[in-house]
């Protein structure tokens, strides 16, 4: 947008984000996706307007500034999800400013979200899933290389890890303890179990790295003794697909979606998963659930002889 904000709002928008960031906790990557959903919106407030938008500008936002902004959005090609994304930004925001300057933003906050289908999460089979850490152990490439991969994967699916956490793990957490205290999105920590069958791959694996162990140093290393960098483990996940006739979907991050669909299948507690899956809404765990219904039904439609 070509008008800049009055200096004011840019006060109150940075203000708001650092609040965020430091009470709510919320991650760098969704700091800076608030920050350029807020300031989209209200650049196109100044353009509409033909001034730049200033606090008092805001107080006077009414029901078809948002409707003109949503149908901007959309006519650039924002899908639903995003917009829906966007908007909820554009509510905190106001919910918050609101409060500091004394005024209800009603029209904002009585703004409906596009509707969207959520995507499900596309869990591997649990055979497939040991089939997936057993192929990345016996590949082609150095012993240690091929343990590490397989020590990575274990750790997604028997422990839930996001990659991120799996190759956040440091030299000091090794030998891994029976549950690991691990820092996920937004700095928030959690407990998770470290299964034997991990605990003996990661194990494993360091017992033929070639590089010292340090404390502070990755506990995952690359080729060169640097941090393993997470798109090396996507293609190994996509040789071991490849060679194992997997469809594209089996990713790394479905091993950790594998890990909640089957322990839901085996009667989890869905308050328990979130908490090993460091989700900090429960409608996104909720998620799995849909998972579980859909498998069901397949194999109803299947084996039923009325289906």
């Amino acid at each position: 947008m070509s008008l800049a904000l009055s200096p004011a709002l840019r006060d109150a928008l940075e203000a708001w984000l650092a609040e965020e960031r430091a009470l709510d906790g919320a991650s760098e990557a969704t700091i800076r996706a608030y920050a350029t959903d807020l300031r989209g919106f209200l650049g196109f407030l100044a353009e509409y307007d033909g001034e730049p938008a200033g606090p008092a500008r805001l107080k006077r936002v009414e029901l078809r500034d948002l409707r003109a902004w949503m149908a901007h959005e959309r006519g650039r090609g924002l899908g639903p999800r995003s917009l829906a994304r966007a908007l909820s930004a554009v509510k905190g925001f106001f919910r918050w400013f609101g409060k500091r300057e004394g005024f209800e933003p009603t029209a904002v906050l009585s703004v409906r979200a596009p509707k969207f289908t959520r995507k499900l999460p596309r869990p591997l089979a649990e055979e497939a899933a040991r089939e997936v850490i057993a192929d990345l152990g016996t590949t082609p490439a150095a012993p240690w290389i091929a343990a590490r991969d397989a020590a990575v994967a274990t750790l997604l699916y028997g422990s839930g890890l996001r990659i991120s956490e799996a190759l956040g793990l440091k030299g000091r957490d090794a030998p891994l303890p029976e549950v690991l205290r691990i820092r996920g999105k937004g700095g928030k920590e959690r407990l998770v179990p470290a299964l034997p069958v991990a605990r003996q791959a990661v194990d494993a694996y360091l017992d033929l790295c070639p590089f010292e162990k340090a404390p502070d140093a990755p506990l995952f290393r690359g080729a060169r003794g640097g941090a393993l960098n997470p798109r090396l483990v996507a293609r190994a996940m996509e040789g071991a697909r490849t060679r194992l006739g997997l469809p594209a979907s089996a990713t790394p991050h479905a091993l950790r979606h594998s890990f909640a669909t089957h322990l839901l299948a085996a009667g989890g507690d869905l308050r328990t998963i979130q908490e090993l899956l460091g989700h900090a809404s429960l409608s996104t765990t909720q998620a799995y659930t849909a998972v579980d219904t859909v498998r069901l039904m397949e194999i109803y439609e299947a084996a039923h002889p009325k289906a």
